[in-house]
């Protein structure tokens, strides 16, 4: 039985394509995707659907094992066959998505939705969000290192754990702004930007409330 990382090297190599071309293609970062050629990580199965419909391979054959590799692509999934993905906990700084241990759930997106990125699930903490968000609701994310100003992202600010707000682009900076108005925006320069850091991680699609 060979590898993920084996299967989609040789899927690359097969259909002749680079690295940026799969990235391209899936949506997936470049990282991760390298974390993935490497074998350092292995990819969740919203991933392996990407990779092996980029390649034109089966599931099966990417997760390495002993089945023909042809994809067959006259078979039809449901858009409304769910893709699952993992809700976490908390996102702290410098850990890759792929490698976060702390997975509290999982949810459901469309294969629709699968198709167009990656996406996790984050749990919210704590009322800076509310009345919209409350603590315990789950935010289904897709990763993305940018967003438009009026979107709601997951942000990381000075190295501390991810967290939730609306973002609005300035020319010298951004603000976070909170939904709860007992908490004041949060304003970084271009400068801060930069040295804090202030990243962000992704942008928040959907909103899951629990009872």
């Amino acid at each position: 039985m060979k590898t993920t990382a084996a299967r989609i090297k040789e899927g690359m190599e097969i259909r002749s394509l680079k690295q940026a071309d799969l990235v391209e293609m899936t949506g997936i970062s470049k990282g991760a995707l390298s974390s993935y050629i490497s074998g350092r990580y292995v990819p969740k199965q919203n991933n392996i659907y990407l990779i092996s419909k980029a390649l034109n391979v089966s599931e099966a054959w990417l997760l390495g094992l002993d089945v023909p590799m042809e994809r067959l692509n006259n078979v039809t999934i449901s858009s409304k066959t769910g893709v699952p993905i993992n809700v976490l906990g908390r996102v702290a700084a410098g850990i890759p998505i792929e490698a976060v241990e702390e997975v509290i759930d999982t949810e459901e997106i469309t294969q629709e939705m699968a198709s167009t990125g990656t996406y996790f699930g984050l749990q919210i903490k704590g009322n800076s969000m509310e009345p919209r968000m409350c603590e315990g609701d789950v935010v289904i994310v897709r990763q993305q290192e940018d967003a438009e100003s009026g979107d709601i992202v997951i942000a990381m600010v000075n190295g501390d754990d991810a967290t939730c707000k609306r973002l609005r682009k300035y020319r010298d900076g951004i603000e976070l702004i909170s939904n709860n108005p007992v908490y004041p925006p949060m304003f970084y320069s271009n400068e801060d930007i930069i040295n804090k850091p202030v990243k962000i991680i992704g942008k928040v699609v959907e909103l899951r409330g629990k009872f």
